[in-house]
């Protein structure tokens, strides 16, 4: 099969010959799960039962390795499966009590564990554990998706695999639907999988590479037939738009997602994702966007990361009525949330949890794309990720059937599951940023990225900007490979530039749904006699450091208070800016202007909840770039000394007798963006290690 959709065999013999059946079976899962073709991010499971000698009785056993909760096959490593004995797991059936009970079967699973594991059994555990087969892949590509959500699955299901598949009626996940496995697998031993009704694939074998090709092969078969089906069909109906060229989508993004935010993060804060890929444009663009988008999504996974239903936001490319969207934005979500709430009132049980929060996580934009919001950006972008799947999978089965959701009650009790919200307890508490978005000048090294990285440990998600382009992105890769690939944004800027300063923003916006923390750090130094202080040094100074912090100031203003949250704005300062200094007059002036700036941000953010300080440090050399050049010599000639003293003598100079590093600046604005600095604006905040005629008065 030579079209470009089938799924390739990377089963390499050679690298599996040196493998043991854990490692194997690692190995499988990983390559199963590289492609979000075969399954999405944490979704499907992969299994193998496995002849292991007991540690006490030194006796062979059978041990079932499955992916235990939380994991995702495409990225984990051993200790993302559960062990357990097959023999305790086999002595569990007697105890099922049937579809009432099946949570309090997930507490006797700990009691099956093998060799004291602490990765959790998922509650998919009995789907493989009583299939009477050596290895089971489950999986939700969208192309059997495609099949299992469509008005005619059954039918669909024998027509295309030629009764080599089974199938099952929808079933949630558990005990039940274990057993029911191992009925149809024992009763029609030629079957090679089933396809569950609104869920995805199983395959199995009693060879680990027997099973990874099948499960390829069964997926392919699916692929290929759905291709040849839809061939001269036009998917959703048709097209009802044109995409809009990319910058006016920037600019409907940009306007957009700061609103969006700032009305659904009253329960949580909430980070964005834009997706603008084909398949989305596809949909968004298309005639029966908004019959698909009530119908909700089938597969589980999939609506447990993006709600039951999407919004779709009223807005027509044609006639550009951003105004009229953004107008209604507050009625449109408030019908959401409506709506949302009669669905849980509608479904919910006498024991059900409380109802999350109402708001949307998928937005659908005519001409534009889609928007996904939720508590960090992984998440975000894994729920947009979700979203396509289920596009595939609404075209798929539109092209040869008639797509069908989950029943409302169905999805209902999936989302507010029990054993889903213990899951959601169990959560670790969020980091003090958690939720925020902070903008970053001059960070591509020294205060700049050593701030970056404070506030992203605090869960922060930052946006590197710089007028070095080569050092911004060895930055930007420094962050994503220390703190994961969703940490960081990044863009050139040059703070004189207007244009650049506005672009800038708004990149903020698209990247990450908007603004919580402004740290106006870019600088320069300049060291010269006042008569030798020539105006185009006295205007590169003011430009940089006064003129470029007010643009800054001004467009993230405006930005935040778009937005409605609040915000934090820091000004990295010096001590400069309270002390004169000889032979840099330009350098102190300008640093004086930017304290004053910070001040009248204070007075204008306060009614508005933006607070805005000052962080004022002294002679910090280390990984500074103004420190690399002119600068230091200046000084250094200023002091009468060589450039290897002058931090000796920084150290001297300071009260404490301390060096100032990078680091002790980043702690002082991380106080100051943080609620520990809740109730301070207005204020400076000097890190010298001491420097009396600094002293505030």
């Amino acid at each position: 099969m030579n079209n470009s959709s089938t799924l390739p065999n990377r089963w390499d013999d050679t690298t599996a010959a040196s493998m043991t059946e854990p490692e194997k079976l690692q190995y499988r899962s990983n390559l199963l799960g590289s492609d979000m073709r075969v399954t999405n991010y944490g979704g499907g499971n992969t299994s193998a039962k496995i002849e292991m000698n007991d540690p006490l009785s030194r006796k062979k056993t059978t041990v079932l390795w499955v992916k235990g909760s939380g994991g995702d096959i495409g990225s984990m490593g051993l200790d993302g499966f559960s062990t357990l004995y097959l023999d305790k797991l086999n002595q569990l059936l007697p105890l099922y009590r049937g579809l009432e009970f099946e949570d309090e079967m997930v507490a006797y699973l700990p009691h099956c564990t093998f060799n004291l594991n602490s990765r959790a059994a998922s509650i998919d555990t009995p789907l493989h554990a009583y299939l009477p087969y050596l290895h089971v892949d489950h999986l939700h590509p969208d192309a059997v998706i495609a099949i299992a959500a469509s008005k005619n699955s059954k039918q669909l299901t024998e027509d295309i695999f030629n009764g080599e598949i089974g199938w099952l009626p929808w079933r949630r996940p558990g005990f039940q639907l274990g057993m029911d496995l191992h009925k149809i697998a024992t009763e029609n031993p030629h079957l090679k999988g089933v396809v569950l009704e609104s869920h995805g694939l199983f395959t199995w074998a009693d060879d680990c590479k027997d099973c990874y090709l099948l499960s390829l092969d069964i997926i392919n078969k699916a692929q290929n037939w759905l291709e040849q089906q839809s061939v001269g069909k036009a998917a959703f109906g048709g097209e009802l738009f044109k995409t809009l060229p990319d910058d006016k989508r920037q600019q409907v993004v940009s306007s957009l997602m700061p609103l969006i935010r700032g009305k659904t993060s009253e329960k949580q804060r909430q980070i964005g994702h834009f997706n603008a890929s084909d398949e989305v444009l596809q949909l968004v663009n298309s005639k029966d966007l908004d019959r698909l988008a009530k119908l909700g999504t089938s597969c589980p996974d999939h609506f447990l990361r993006t709600k039951i239903r999407p919004f779709v936001v009223n807005y027509n490319p044609e006639t550009d009525n951003l105004d009229e969207v953004i107008e209604s934005l507050d009625k449109s979500l408030a019908d959401y949330r409506d709506d949302y709430a009669g669905y849980y009132n509608r479904c919910k049980r006498d024991n059900s949890p409380a109802m999350r929060d109402p708001n949307p996580v998928i937005y659908l934009i005519p001409g534009v794309g889609m928007l996904s919001f939720a508590k960090d950006k992984a998440t975000a972008r894994i729920a947009g990720e979700f979203y396509v799947n289920a596009i595939n999978v609404m075209r798929g089965a539109d092209s040869v059937s008639e797509y069908v959701g989950l029943p409302e009650q169905e999805a209902f009790d999936i989302e507010y599951w029990l054993l889903e919200e213990a899951k959601l307890q169990r959560m670790p508490k969020p980091k003090s940023l958690a939720g925020h978005i902070a903008l970053v000048t001059g960070a591509a090294g020294g205060i700049g990225l050593a701030t970056a990285k404070r506030l992203a440990k605090e869960g922060a998600n930052i946006v590197l900007m710089d007028i070095d382009e080569d050092a911004l992105q060895t930055a930007q890769a420094n962050m994503n490979n220390e703190f994961g690939k969703d940490c960081a944004s990044s863009i050139k800027m040059d703070v004189t530039n207007e244009d650049d300063v506005i672009r800038a923003v708004k990149h903020c916006a698209v990247a990450f749904g908007g603004l919580d923390i402004v740290v106006s750090n870019a600088g320069i130094a300049s060291s010269a006699p006042l008569e030798e202080t020539t105006l185009a040094l006295w205007n590169k100074n003011q430009s940089i450091l006064s003129t470029g912090y007010f643009l800054v100031a001004r467009e993230a203003f405006s930005l935040l208070k778009q937005q409605d949250m609040g915000g934090n704005m820091v000004f990295i300062a010096s001590k400069n800016g309270l002390v004169a200094s000889a032979n840099a007059s330009a350098y102190c002036v300008a640093k004086a202007a930017e304290i004053q700036l910070a001040r009248c941000v204070a007075l204008e953010g306060a009614p508005l909840g933006i607070r805005s300080n000052v962080v004022n440090p002294d002679a910090v050399l280390r990984g500074s770039k103004i420190w690399t050049g002119k600068w230091k010599e200046e000084r250094a000639s200023a002091y009468k000394m060589s450039t290897d003293d002058l931090e000796e003598h920084y150290r001297q100079r300071s009260m404490l007798k301390l060096n100032v590093f990078p680091e002790d600046i980043a702690e002082a604005i991380y106080f100051f963006a943080s609620d520990a600095s809740s109730k301070s604006t207005g204020n400076i905040l000097n890190v010298d290690a001491g420097h009396a005629p600094s002293f505030t008065r």
